[in-house]
């Protein structure tokens, strides 16, 4: 019997039989149009109604699967909580969908304590739950992001759907760029704040099942064998805690601009030029005064902070003059005689080199195109994340900096040779300039590849999402599918084919049809097989969601794309049962 699947996802009516069988379109839609209810009865303050929708989306089938294959497709897919348990077939996969099903009665085990190094020399705290615990979070963050979103101040950006860094710093740069904008800037920094906030706040204040939260709060942690309870803070590691943490933060800016209004009236509360601008934990308050931002505005964030078990890192929190400048997510924002201009910041930079330098260093003895392939991934990311300040200075220098550490890298693996020597070797003269190239043999031809230069990244202005825009209200569904696309196309300049395909399907799945997300991952299919003499072409190639490739595979689906530019964002798909 043959089956045919269109571009909207549809196959069948019938339930389920197990994890391939999933029609993912189906199950995306309908946690999608529970979580836009959500956030209606959210704006609408219909508390009763919101408990009622949260209740009703947590033990559905589609929100329960969402949650199972969250947790299988993410970076810790592969990391253990204190159970040593991994899903990783169909079948635990499957097996875990029906265990969500049984909340009552739910106990959350200690997580596994892991510490990474931070940038300071110290060593971050890491809270690894199990895998049931994490699709438990995974599950319940479903129905609560819609209510934190609805209700998160408009200029937070660390933590939530289609904000960034640089909309952070397109913000900034909106506050303090012009001629009559605030000139001094507090820099605050919070003191251990996933570690230390308070568990009694977060219980009574959090829009969720209150058992369960209070479970995952007390559930303990296990480092070297040795058990010890979680008295305050959220685990950094669990999928439901930078959300927990914006919610705790929430009402740091609105809080505030009430509390100048009722102090000093409209008019000389805008006068007074407070903007906050927070990521996470960090956040810089703008204001016309020195005195102003120490004498009142920072002892009301100090007293907002203790509320919640918080406090302001002394070390880390000062105000500043914008002729003096300031360090905020790896850049530095500085007016030069009036005229603001955002760079990489100098321990980003340093932090960078060194990355760079201990990967040529470790890598001494590795086949030139393999250490261009490894360096230009690092390359790549670190251009991508400063191609929207003023970077050319920083690239240009840096790439001053990694061609000396790679003339060092020839001239160790052949000591007896001259540099000139090292350099004819290792580097192609191309046009007007030299490159760190290699040529690689692909099949029965043969191409080169080049370390990429930083220098040749084009500046590009970031549009910065507008603070009002809430991904669960229909209102704004067309402008976010507007700047997914917009960003995606820019986040992809290095990869051209990849970006065609991508504008060419709509920015949508092959299979499924839903939008293919910027910030995640997919994967690029190829419709016949190179193994099977296909071609890497664009016309034998479409882009997939993860899940859809592998559902695509395990039963035996095969893509049709029509010639046509036209047809392309109706994918055929066949399928022999």
């Amino acid at each position: 019997m043959r089956k045919t699947i269109d571009s909207s996802g549809s196959a069948s009516s019938r339930e389920p039989q197990n994890w391939h069988a999933i029609d993912w379109h189906l199950v995306e839609r309908f946690v999608r149009t529970t979580q836009q209810r959500i956030a209606k009865a959210t704006q609408e303050k219909d508390w009763r109604r919101v408990k009622a929708l949260q209740r009703s989306l947590n033990h559905s089938f589609s929100a329960r699967a969402l949650a199972v294959r969250r947790v299988t497709e993410n970076q810790g897919k592969r990391t253990a909580g204190v159970d040593r348990q991994l899903w990783d077939s169909p079948a635990l996969k499957w097996a875990a969908i029906g265990r969500l099903k049984q909340q009552r009665g739910y106990r959350a085990k200690p997580l596994r304590r892991v510490y990474i190094p931070k940038s300071n020399g110290k060593e971050r705290p890491l809270g690894i739950p199990t895998m049931f615990d994490r699709a438990m979070q995974a599950l319940h963050l479903l129905s609560l992001e819609p209510v934190a979103e609805t209700t998160s101040d408009p200029n937070s950006y660390g933590f939530r759907k289609h904000r960034s860094t640089a909309d952070a710093m397109g913000q900034i740069f909106v506050c303090t760029s012009k001629k009559a904008s605030a000139e001094w800037v507090l820099e605050a920094d919070i003191e251990g704040c996933f570690d230390h906030i308070n568990h009694e706040w977060l219980v009574r204040h959090v829009p969720m099942n209150k058992t369960i939260l209070r479970k995952w709060l007390k559930a303990g942690v296990i480092h070297k064998g040795r058990l010890s309870p979680t008295e305050e803070g959220t685990p950094q590691g669990g999928i439901i805690s930078p959300t927990l943490a914006n919610i705790c933060l929430n009402g740091l800016e609105s809080d505030l601009l009430a509390h100048l209004v009722a102090q000093h009236g409209i008019t000389r509360a805008r006068n007074l030029k407070i903007n906050v601008i927070r990521y996470a934990d960090d956040f810089v308050v703008t204001g016309n005064s020195q005195e102003l931002l120490h004498n009142e505005i920072r002892p009301w964030i100090e007293a907002f902070l203790a509320q919640r078990g918080l406090r302001l890192s002394l070390e880390k929190t000062k105000v500043v003059h914008m002729d003096r400048g300031f360090d905020f997510l790896g850049w530095n924002f500085r007016k030069y005689k009036g005229k603001l201009l955002i760079k990489p910041s100098k321990k980003n930079v340093q932090a960078f080199y060194r990355k760079v330098r201990e990967i040529v260093r470790k890598n001494i003895s590795m086949k030139q195109a393999n250490l261009i392939a490894k360096l230009n991934s690092v390359l790549r990311g670190w251009a991508q994340y400063h191609r929207t300040v003023v970077a050319k200075e920083a690239f240009s220098r840096m790439d001053s900096l990694i061609y000396w550490r790679l003339a060092r890298w020839a001239r160790r693996r052949h000591p007896n040779k001259p540099l000139s020597w090292c350099i004819g070797r290792y580097w192609q003269r191309t046009k007007d300039r030299s490159e760190f190239a290699a040529n690689v043999k692909v099949a029965e031809s043969s191409c080169t590849i080049k370390l990429l230069k930083l220098a040749d990244t084009k500046i590009v202005r970031h549009v910065k999402i507008k603070k009002e825009y809430n991904p669960f209200d229909p209102q704004w569904e067309k402008y976010g599918e507007e700047l997914r696309t917009k960003r995606m196309a820019n986040s992809m300049s290095y990869k051209y084919e990849t970006s065609m395909l991508f504008i060419s399907q709509n920015g949508r799945c092959a299979l499924c049809a839903k939008p293919l997300d910027y910030q995640g991952k997919w994967h690029d299919h190829h419709i016949v097989r190179r193994v099977d003499g296909g071609s890497d072409a664009m016309s034998n190639r479409v882009l997939l969601h993860p899940v859809c490739h592998t559902q695509l595979h395990a039963l035996g689906l095969s893509v049709v794309k029509p010639a046509s530019k036209k047809a392309l964002r109706s994918i055929s798909l066949e399928a022999t049962e």
